[in-house]
């Protein structure tokens, strides 16, 4: 896997497990609509998975070797 991930907080996590909440501010998640770039590799995919349902993943392809 290479690039990025932008993930948004886009549902609030009021009602969620609180280890959904410590997910959600692992990846540097606050406010709904905020948004990280987070580098793709498998243990941010696994974060990503445990709350799929309160964000949006987009994949950033960058160039080989540098920065997006």
């Amino acid at each position: 896997m290479s690039g990025h991930l932008r993930i948004t907080l886009r549902r609030s996590p009021i009602g969620s497990t609180p280890r959904q909440r410590q997910v959600l501010r692992g990846l540097g998640l606050r406010r709904i609509d905020s948004s990280v770039l987070r580098q793709d590799d498998p243990a941010i995919r696994g974060m990503v998975a445990k709350v799929a349902h309160l964000v949006r993943v987009e994949t950033i392809a960058g160039p080989e070797g540098g920065r997006p």
